[in-house]
């Protein structure tokens, strides 16, 4: 979401720029990055940072004084945490940025996900005192689905207890990276943090009279620091080498390390990083106003710029290809959609097609500029644009200029792989990039919470339907069904935080007061033990008999969830069915599976198992499809079900004589103990599995029983069955009854 320019230019001022309508052509000079981080590494600071000294802003933002460019809503100002994925361009060194600001919670990890489409490599931030956290791990595991290059900084290296060698370690332990570290702190005598550079061999000093705007460099006198640092630098020269044959070339031909060049090194290193090979680590403070600079010169030097990356795309040639990667909802304009032009060039007025196939015409285009929007008649690719005009477009589209074009650009893509080897795994690699890039809806993760909501009236329901449909292009991981069973609409989410956002939003936004229910565990079913039943069904609806007999088979397995008995009793009568009638059978018997018979759950881990069907002369679909279902629900009632309930994995850091009273408070909450290890001298971390169901408030409990002093961060680890009496409690729960 490019929230400043929504925010200032859109719902404060306007501040348009008239008609003179600018045309961009692809350049080189743009870097398309994200920033992924763990709560509280620092993201939001280090981007106002960046933004100060590209030019952009005339004041430094503080997250705590909630007045930053990229937390513009009114909840992350409130809760001083980044909710919302967020994106600002900003100039430096003759290069253009676009940076997208992303969420460290759990809850907003779809956030996360959607912004790795738009970018071409991502600065990584660790703070320093903690290292290689839980969100660390998901943010990583992410970006190396989309093989993007990265950049590791080591925030907060300020503070006495920052341990810069623990987090380069972490890396190599818990990331399995191989960093190579372009810098090293050293602090003055009054204490003040500065970087001495291992590939220039100088000392950075950063001026705090002007907030760090200039910093000195300044040459290392020969001393133990100059000597280990050059030891230092001949040894990312060994490590580099091995990995770079220019780079190992000019190594063996002047049989010495000293005289390779520093820009010989610099070039092998892009290259490295950009085949992610390594990953180059720096270090700073941003909220000391230390390093940033030299972490922006690292962006425009390390990472790709658009033209290295996405050549799966080049099966479009010159015609437009873009990603939709975010949408967001103006009073005055309507969905905004923000879109990565991967090829071509995407002009105003221009008619585009979705994978979909729906047709829609590009009203405006405009460019994120930070403190203005301004419009555009032309923008090409490599670059990240907002279309207005756009209506039933949804995340995770790709836009081309028609049909035929999308057909056209899958047939060069298989006729492209079909010329690869045949059975390399380079090649499964592009298989699965090229099923991505044409798919139509993104993955979306499993609801772990669900609530009814309510209007505050009658006439408030069409507003509160309309509000919800928003957020829903906005926020993909938002689920929102309508329960028949009740009567309610009920919503899915990935967290109480997420929920307690949605329900803020709609009163701030729409100036809704949606009334929520409790949370409701997610709860999901499975089958105790294989079940068959006949079940047989005749009727006579507006004057036609309508006659279904059909046999039926649950049993426990995965693979799939509808199959034939290949028996030799079954088969014949199996094999006179129509394709047509096996899809309405297998539609209506795998939708009775969304609801299980005792909390509503969905039934896993279960596969409906067809033996027999007969099906009358004149019997209509929905008929069929209904009995279809009704057999399963049949099944499921008389053979009964188990739960499964949400287990999270938590990590808790607390000083170490808080430890056992909080490990006493989980034991009571049904939890298991995996480890204890020392963090730092003076606290513990405890990484622990916990059913979900025993975790309603216990943020705040934590704060309780620690005096304030323990830190959490949980995520969703799977399902696990529940014994006899644990189930009771959950339908007692379910049902409103505790």
């Amino acid at each position: 979401m490019l929230k400043y320019a929504l925010h200032r230019g859109l719902q404060q001022h306007s501040r348009w720029l008239p008609a003179e309508i600018c045309r961009r052509s692809y350049s080189s000079k743009i870097r398309n990055i994200g920033i992924l981080a763990h709560i509280d590494a620092g993201k939001t600071t280090t981007t106002e940072r960046m933004l100060f000294y590209a030019g952009k802003t005339r004041s430094l933002g503080e997250v705590h004084r909630g007045n930053t460019v990229t937390d513009y809503l009114t909840q992350e100002r409130e809760r001083g945490i980044t909710i919302c994925s967020s994106a600002v361009t900003f100039p430096w060194n003759g290069h253009r940025i676009n940076l997208l600001d992303t969420p460290g919670h759990i809850d907003f990890t779809m956030e996360v996900e959607q912004s790795l489409y738009a970018v071409d490599g991502v600065v990584v931030v660790l703070d320093g005192t903690a290292g290689v956290e839980a969100q660390t791990v998901t943010v990583w595991t992410q970006a190396d689905k989309h093989k993007l290059p990265r950049l590791i900084f080591v925030n907060k290296m300020d503070r006495p207890d920052a341990d810069f060698e623990k987090c380069v370690g972490d890396l190599r332990e818990k990331l399995e990276a191989q960093p190579l570290c372009l810098q090293y702190p050293t602090k003055h005598e009054d204490g003040t943090l500065a970087i001495n550079d291992v590939i220039t061999l100088e000392q950075l000093q950063w001026q705090q009279k002007d907030l760090g705007r200039s910093y000195s460099r300044v040459q290392l006198e020969p001393s133990d620091d100059l000597r280990d640092l050059q030891e230092k630098r001949n040894e990312l020269i060994d490590q580099l080498s091995g990995l770079d044959d220019e780079l190992a070339e000019v190594v063996i031909s002047t049989e010495s390390f000293d005289k390779v060049d520093n820009n010989l090194i610099q070039r092998a290193l892009r290259r490295a990083t950009n085949q992610q090979k390594v990953v180059p680590v720096l270090l700073g403070s941003a909220y000391k106003n230390v390093g940033i600079q030299r972490l922006m010169d690292a962006v425009n030097d390390y990472l790709p710029a658009p033209e290295e990356r996405n050549q799966v795309y080049d099966c479009f040639g010159t015609e437009v290809a873009g990603k939709v990667f975010k949408i967001v909802h103006d009073k005055q304009r309507g969905p905004l959609t923000l879109v990565r032009i991967l090829r071509g060039e995407i002009k105003k007025g221009m008619r585009l097609i979705s994978a979909r196939g729906q047709a829609e015409v590009v009203s405006k285009l405009y460019e994120p500029l930070a403190d203005e929007y301004r419009e555009v008649a032309a923008v090409q690719s490599g670059d990240v644009v907002i279309c207005a005009g756009l209506k039933s477009t949804v995340t995770g589209d790709l836009l081309t200029s028609s049909q035929s074009t999308l057909k056209n650009a899958q047939k060069r893509l298989k006729q492209s792989l079909g010329k690869t080897a045949e059975s390399s795994a380079d090649e499964d690699d592009e298989l699965d990039g090229s099923e991505e890039m044409f798919a139509l809806d993104p993955q979306i993760p499993d609801a772990v919470y669900f609530c009814s909501i309510e209007p505050p009236s009658v006439s408030s329901q069409t507003a509160m339907e309309q509000a919800l449909r928003q957020l829903q292009r906005e926020d993909p991981s938002l689920r929102v069904s309508y329960d028949s069973v009740t009567g309610q609409t009920v919503l899915g989410g990935m967290g109480e935080l997420h929920m307690d956002i949605i329900k803020s939003r709609i009163l701030s936004e729409y100036k809704i007061d949606v009334d929520l229910g409790p949370l409701q565990i997610a709860y999901k079913e499975t089958i105790e033990s294989p079940a068959i039943t006949t079940l047989s069904v005749e009727k006579e609806i507006a004057g036609t008999k309508q006659n279904v007999t059909i046999t039926l088979e649950l049993v426990n397995d995965q693979t799939e969830l509808f199959s034939l008995d290949k028996s030799p009793e079954n088969m014949p009568n199996l094999n006179t069915l129509r394709p047509r009638i096996l899809q309405v059978l297998r539609k209506g018997s795998v939708g009775a599976l969304e609801r299980g018979p005792r909390v509503g759950g969905q039934v896993v881990e279960t596969q409906i198992r067809l033996h027999n069907a007969t099906i009358g002369r004149g019997t209509a679909d929905s008929f069929v499809m209904a009995t279809a279902a009704q057999c399963v629900q049949k099944l499921l009632t008389s053979s009964g079900t188990r739960l499964l309930e949400p287990i999270m994995a938590l990590q808790i850091v607390a000083p170490s004589e808080r430890i056992s009273g909080i490990i006493a408070d989980l034991s009571r909450r049904r939890a298991q103990i995996n480890d204890v290890l020392p963090k730092g001298d003076r606290s513990k971390m405890i990484l622990v599995n916990a059913p979900l169901a025993e975790l309603s408030g216990y943020s705040s409990a934590l704060r309780t029983i620690s005096s304030g002093t323990a830190s959490m961060t949980m995520q969703p680890c799977g399902f696990s069955a529940m014994n006899s009496a644990d189930e009771s409690l959950a339908e007692r729960r379910a049902q409103g009854l505790e």
